[in-house]
C-alpha cells in the first residue's frame, strides 16, 4: 500500500467507532465493511492527506483512488470519491472507464449517488469535444446496461 493510502486507511480506522460501524452496516449494508468514521472525518482525512502529499499529479490521484477502492470498506471508498471530487478539474474523459468500474462495484446508493453526482456530472460539464461526445455515448450505454448501478448513475446525470 502506498504511504498516502496507508495514512488515509490508518486515520479512518482511528476515527471510527464500533457503535457507528454497526449502525452504518445496518443502515447502508451492501456487504461492505465499516470502520465507523463519520463523513466529516472522511472529508477531513482526505483534506489532511492532500496537505501531507501536496500537488499529486493526475496519475497518482487516480491510482490512490483505485487503491482506496480496492477494499470493500465503506469509508475507504467514500474517501476515494472525496479524493476524486477534489480532483475533478484534473480528471479526463478516459477516467470514466475507472469510474465505471467503481460504479459497477459500488454496491450501495450511498456510494453510487455521490460518485455520479459529484464526480461524473461535473466532469461531463467541463469536457470539450471530442471527449464530450465520447462521454455522452458512455453514459448512454450506462442507461441501457444490465447493471443496475450503471443505470442508476445514468439517471442521476
Amino acid at each position: 500500500m502506498t504511504s498516502a493510502a496507508e495514512f488515509i486507511d490508518r486515520t479512518l480506522q482511528a476515527e471510527g467507532s464500533d457503535t457507528r460501524a454497526d449502525a452504518d452496516a445496518d443502515r447502508i449494508g451492501g456487504g461492505l465493511r465499516f470502520y465507523g468514521a463519520s463523513v466529516g472525518a472522511v472529508r477531513g482525512t482526505v483534506r489532511d492527506a492532500d496537505r501531507r502529499y501536496p500537488r499529486m499529479p493526475h496519475d497518482e490521484v487516480t491510482a490512490l483512488a483505485s487503491e482506496l477502492w480496492s477494499e470493500p470498506v465503506y469509508e475507504r471508498r467514500l474517501a476515494a470519491i472525496v479524493l476524486l471530487q477534489r480532483a475533478v478539474p484534473m480528471l479526463r474523459g478516459n477516467d470514466l472507464t475507472r469510474v465505471e468500474q467503481f460504479l459497477r462495484d459500488a454496491r450501495v446508493p450511498d456510494l453510487i449517488d455521490p460518485l455520479a453526482g459529484d464526480v461524473v456530472r461535473p466532469l461531463l460539464q467541463r469536457l470539450e469535444e471530442p471527449d464530450a461526445t465520447r462521454a455522452r455515448r458512455i453514459v448512454h450505454r450506462w442507461s441501457e446496461s444490465d447493471d443496475p448501478n450503471l443505470r442508476r448513475a445514468a439517471r442521476l446525470l
